[in-house]
């Protein structure tokens, strides 16, 4: 086995200085573009990777991200964030840092965790998850000078657009108002909407996106979407009563979207209870509940998310945390989702062509 590539193997194949290689490895917007790209290029083709313990007792940082592991509410919601942490994980470990799983049970002891942390020099920087209305954490970060970036807006308080809140999203309003477009072109009009109780800062970004399809395509006014919107909690058995409930009082329903695909279960087990299995139901998430039954799902593009979170810590391709003040726009990322269009699912227990010798 041939010895591993260094700092000097990289100066040596660009032609420049080791100093010029460490700045980009650290420092890489004090270096020309064009220089910067030589190096970049030296780095792929010898395979170099830096010595991660050796820059951590050099900068006396712990080149680790903390993030708090959400409980998970149902099997089926809770692979969005699996998915984000992948995707965080892999790509915070090509620029050289770690990333650190911990559990809190509220809001304030997650605070009381990253102070813990904080304090002992274990992580730099943070990323939250499941922000909400009034969510206490940010304020505390913002005040404390710990750095971090939120997957998810700050809804319902007054930091959406500051630029010491560094967040990142998807934009729901977008991937379901792609959704109740798609329905539309496909002749449906009467599509309904399925989502949670307000306020939800997801939930009613989310629901927005119907809204403006609704209004725009189908001059829909507000009596008429009072009528088609449906709410429940995240619940699959929930979400089946109220749906059933829709399908009898509105029986030429012909599209449904739905904020969540645990939500489109529950669609999908009324729709075809009650002999509509070939109702057009989209879900939110493309978890792989939709993937494995065949139904439409709005596809967040959790590695977008993770790469936008991991450029506003560490620059577009840093290795290390850049300290700096960003205006709003540079504050922030905003991911467009993208609507997965599959033939409409059917749920192998209710399939009325199965015969009794096939069972």
């Amino acid at each position: 086995m041939g010895l591993l590539p260094t700092v000097e193997d990289v100066a040596l194949l660009a032609s420049v200085s080791r100093q010029t290689v460490s700045n980009v490895l650290n420092t890489p917007a004090i270096v020309k573009p064009a220089t910067r790209l030589r190096v970049e290029e030296a780095i792929a083709q010898l395979g170099y990777r830096r010595n991660a313990s050796a820059r951590r007792l050099r900068t006396q940082k712990s080149s680790t991200i903390g993030i708090r592991l959400d409980p998970m509410v149902n099997g089926i919601s809770g692979s969005v964030l699996d998915r984000f942490l992948h995707a965080l994980t892999e790509q915070a470990d090509v620029r050289g840092m770690r990333v650190l799983l911990f559990t809190a049970a509220t809001p304030e002891a997650e605070i009381e965790q990253i102070r813990r942390l904080r304090d002992g020099s274990d992580v730099d920087a943070f990323v939250l998850t499941a922000t909400f209305h009034g969510d206490p954490r940010t304020e505390w970060l913002i005040d404390n000078h710990v750095p971090f970036v939120t997957f998810g807006r700050p809804w319902g308080i007054d930091d959406m657009n500051d630029p010491q809140h560094l967040w990142v999203d998807v934009d729901g309003s977008a991937g379901v108002r792609a959704a109740t477009e798609h329905l539309i072109d496909s002749g449906a009009t009467q599509v309904h909407y399925l989502g949670w109780p307000s306020p939800s800062g997801t939930g009613d970004d989310r629901r927005q996106g119907w809204v403006d399809a609704m209004r725009t395509r189908l001059h829909s006014d507000d009596a008429a979407l009072a009528a088609l919107a449906g709410v429940t909690v995240e619940d699959v058995a929930k979400a089946t009563a109220v749906v059933l409930d829709l399908l009898e009082r509105h029986p030429a329903i012909d599209g449904l979207v739905c904020v969540s695909d645990s939500l489109a279960l529950g669609a999908m087990i009324a729709a075809a209870s009650v002999g509509r299995a070939d109702l057009p139901i989209i879900g939110f998430d493309n978890t792989p509940l939709a993937q494995a039954l065949g139904f439409s799902s709005v596809e967040q593009r959790l590695e977008l998310v993770a790469s936008g979170v991991l450029e506003l810590l560490m620059g577009a391709t840093g290795s290390d945390l850049i300290g700096r003040t960003p205006s709003p726009g540079e504050a922030h990322r905003l991911i467009t989702p993208q609507l997965v269009v599959r033939r409409s699912g059917k749920l192998p227990i209710f399939d009325s062509s199965r015969t009794d010798s096939q069972s």
